[in-house]
């Protein structure tokens, strides 16, 4: 995820603020940082109503079946003491991190943010006054953390290359990390993160968010449950436009920085996707890569990447990845009794999920998409106080990983290979 380079420091605060979904919605009710956390607000009270409108335009047949109903929309729990909430600092504060993730910890019961890492001090001191954080770094003086007990939880949002790096370092300073996808741009490196983590007994997560966003959740219940019968394959397409002229995207461009292209960016969902739906590994991988000649975008990521998975319950995964076509994120399970549609499948906000069995199609109400950022954040920072196992450890970041390279191996060679 974007972010500033490193640069310089700021000075830091061991104070840990209060917090409450009241206080951090007037805190941050001014500027950049109170426009997203405002929206952010917004869509999680109307993202439900916003799925709905968007998949047909017609009204959604009733269920029949029990466990096709409408999920109901819970009230949502008041979070827990201050005490009793682990201390999150977010290195990074580029588009994802103020649009997306510190307004969800406004739904967090269990992690509070009480620390920014940022290459630009002004920019540091502007969010920490909106969102009430007093905890400020750079990326020079990072280390520092050891010495700071209000945190917990490291979460890198940094631009792909740049995550072994502050994960390790991170964890060498004591601190439990949570890492955005992909996990690293190689093997090594993502291998490296997980030797820390067990050097230093920390735990080590991926942000996989669709593992706890609603709609993925209701599919796979439903997948297990055997509502549409035994899953025989696997289909997904992934695409938008890559942007140079996005400041987010730029990096995304660059091999060094993204670690590759489109497989790297948003080919990862159909892959990491297919693993969870299936519940297996695949045992072979083919591929192929097309990259159009002669655009700039394109002169050191790939543009297009097809796959094929095969997985040894005999589920064929066909995914897509694309630079250069309109924005497609969607899931297709096919099954012997029916089939499950996610389309969008991982937005962050305006997600949906059709059943179609017996010759009939019916939405599946989920809670709002939204609600993936705060229970996944949640999600580490329940395994991390309970000692249970987290949904997605560092191991499945480095499955994806190493599963990415023998993609690329395969279109490369021009064969099928072992995965």
């Amino acid at each position: 995820m974007p972010s500033t380079p490193p640069s310089s420091a700021s000075t830091p605060s061991t104070a840990r603020p209060g917090f409450s979904r009241r206080g951090f919605v007037i805190a941050g009710a001014g500027g950049l940082a109170g426009a997203a956390l405002a929206a952010g607000a917004a869509r999680a009270q109307g993202g439900a109503q916003g799925s709905a409108q968007d998949t047909t335009g017609a009204t959604p047949a009733v269920p029949t079946q029990p466990s096709a109903r409408p999920m109901p929309m819970l009230e949502r729990p008041l979070p827990e003491p201050r005490g009793k909430r682990l201390g999150w600092a977010l290195v990074g504060l580029g588009k994802f991190t103020l649009g997306e993730i510190l307004p969800a910890f406004g739904d967090c019961r269990l992690s509070a943010p009480v620390a920014l890492v940022s290459g630009s001090p002004d920019k540091a001191r502007d969010i920490g006054a909106r969102y009430g954080i007093r905890a400020l770094y750079g990326y020079q003086d990072f280390d520092r953390i050891r010495d700071d007990p209000a945190i917990d939880v490291v979460y890198v949002i940094l631009p792909n290359a740049m995550h072994a790096e502050y994960a390790i370092r991170a964890l060498r300073a004591g601190k439990h990390v949570f890492c955005e996808k992909p996990m690293a741009v190689s093997v090594e490196e993502c291998e490296r993160m997980i030797r820390a983590a067990e050097d230093a007994g920390r735990r080590l997560g991926v942000a996989y968010r669709a593992h706890f966003e609603p709609h993925n959740v209701r599919a796979l219940e439903m997948l297990r449950a055997g509502e549409i019968g035994t899953l025989r394959r696997f289909e997904s397409m992934h695409g938008r436009p890559l942007d140079p002229s996005e400041p987010a995207d730029q990096w995304r461009a660059k091999r060094a920085l993204a670690g590759g292209g489109s497989l790297y960016d948003i080919g990862i969902y159909a892959l990491n996707a297919a693993r969870m739906f299936t519940g297996e590994e695949p045992t072979e991988v083919s591929a192929s890569i097309h990259t159009p000649p002669g655009d700039p975008r394109f002169a050191e990521v790939e543009d297009l990447v097809s796959f094929r998975l095969r997985f040894p319950s005999g589920v064929i995964a066909d995914c897509s990845s694309s630079y250069s076509i309109q924005e497609q994120k969607n899931y297709q399970l096919y099954g012997t009794k029916g089939a499950l549609r996610l389309d969008p499948a991982t937005d962050y906000h305006r997600n949906t999920l059709m059943l179609k069995a017996e010759k009939r199609e019916v939405q599946i109400q989920a809670e709002p998409a939204s609600l993936q950022f705060s229970r996944e954040i949640d999600g580490f920072s329940e395994a991390v106080a309970s000692g249970r196992e987290h949904r997605t450890p560092g191991e499945d970041g480095l499955r994806d990983v190493r599963l990415m390279q023998a993609i690329y191996r395969s279109a490369r060679e021009g064969r099928p290979v072992k995965a």
